[in-house]
């Protein structure tokens, strides 16, 4: 009787070692399973955290390997802390720490599927997450649309996040991970936020990717676009034949979620405009510059009794911060000190338009349709007919 506790502790450790490890054996097995296996094969791996003081870590059946493979007994949830070249957990150090399960691991309260990496980099802990390419899509849907919007324009959504993700694979192949999970690269909170929907959208789209001349494109794309996408060279100055302004009305039938006013004082533009590396002092008025040939501003000038100057578009929108300057495409007022913004549209405007998909799927246009009318030239291949 005496030693039961301890048998019941050793069959628990076996447990959550062996656990996922026939999780997998079972998803690759051949046969019925054979799709499921091919779409696993794909990977991908996304910084989730970035130069944290700590990170906790939580779960059912977890399995926790050291940087060289070895399984640890390590009792959840569990808090992690940087070293200058290690992570510290509960006295120990270590190099590099993997948590895996079966469904989900905890990462600072939020659920996501694959393997969670840990390590430290740029002063802090960083944390990617390792996951099949179709689960990752399946998390990100709602992040980025959602999926009560019209099937085909969540299907679109799939695709193009699927594009996104593979080309930055493809350019990113030996870097420790291949996207961040903010809009610097593509909105993802783990599974936290996955329904039937966005499943039922990457499973009917599965291995879809947007190629140009065979080759998988720069699937970028925005909220809403105002009226007209913009031409890629207008942002980045690269020109992309598939990446060309096309007419866009569709978004402007949702003014919610396409125009939008903000004010600020000349103040607080000025502190902002610091904090993003523009140089001004006594900031006493802001001036528009010429459009575009998309209709959006190319420069604002910047008047000050010190520092005055003329920056980008895209750098004020970046200063001044892009929830504020939704986009480059917006006048400006000065009243007594106060600035008062009107625009249209959400994002650098590029490639497809979010809102204006949603109303071509709700005018009954497949995704295949409202993706070759915002990105021209475009076709639609299976990852497997490619690689």
């Amino acid at each position: 009787m005496c030693f039961y506790p301890q048998v019941l502790q050793l069959l628990y450790r076996i447990r959550i070692c062996i656990l996922p490890a026939l999780v997998i054996i079972a998803l690759s097995w051949p046969g019925s399973n054979r799709i499921h296996a091919a779409i696993l094969d794909e990977t991908i791996r996304v910084a989730i955290v970035k130069s944290a003081s700590e990170v906790t870590v939580a779960g059912d059946a977890i399995l926790v390997t050291n940087e060289g493979g070895a399984p640890l007994v390590m009792p959840l949830p569990v808090t992690v802390k940087p070293l200058k070249d290690g992570l510290l957990v509960e006295g120990k150090r270590y190099q590099r720490l993997s948590f895996s399960a079966s469904s989900a691991v905890y990462v600072n309260n939020k659920p996501y599927r694959g393997l969670a990496e840990l390590s430290v980099a740029d002063k802090g802990i960083l944390v990617v997450n390792q996951l099949p390419l179709e689960e990752y899509l399946v998390g990100l849907i709602n992040c980025e649309i959602s999926s009560a919007w019209p099937i085909e324009a969540v299907k679109a959504q799939a695709i193009i996040a699927r594009t996104y993700a593979v080309n930055k694979k493809n350019a990113r192949i030996t870097a420790p991970y291949h996207m961040e999970s903010s809009v610097i690269d593509q909105v993802y909170e783990g599974c936290l936020i996955e329904d039937s929907r966005s499943r039922r959208a990457v499973l009917e789209t599965t291995g879809e990717v947007l190629t140009f001349n065979g080759d998988i494109i720069q699937a970028f794309y925005h909220s809403s676009c105002g009226g007209r996408t913009e031409d890629s060279e207008n942002i980045w100055g690269a020109s992309l034949p598939y990446l060309k302004g096309v007419e866009c009305q569709y978004c402007l039938t949702a003014p919610a979620s396409t125009l939008w006013e903000y004010k600020l004082s000349l103040k607080d533009l000025e502190e902002r405009l610091h904090l993003g590396g523009h140089n001004v002092s006594g900031l006493y008025d802001i001036r528009p510059g010429i459009l575009n040939s998309r209709g959006r501003l190319k420069y604002v000038s910047l008047l000050a009794t010190k520092g005055s100057c003329t920056i980008t578009g895209e750098q004020f929108r970046k200063a001044v911060g892009y929830g504020v300057i939704k986009s480059t495409r917006f006048t400006m007022k000065n009243s007594k000190g106060d600035i008062s913004f009107s625009g249209s549209g959400n994002g650098h405007g590029v490639g497809l338009c979010q809102w204006g998909a949603k109303q071509r799927a709700l005018d009954g246009f497949t995704s295949g349709e409202i993706l070759s009318y915002y990105y021209p030239g475009t076709v639609l291949k299976k990852l497997s007919d490619i690689r």
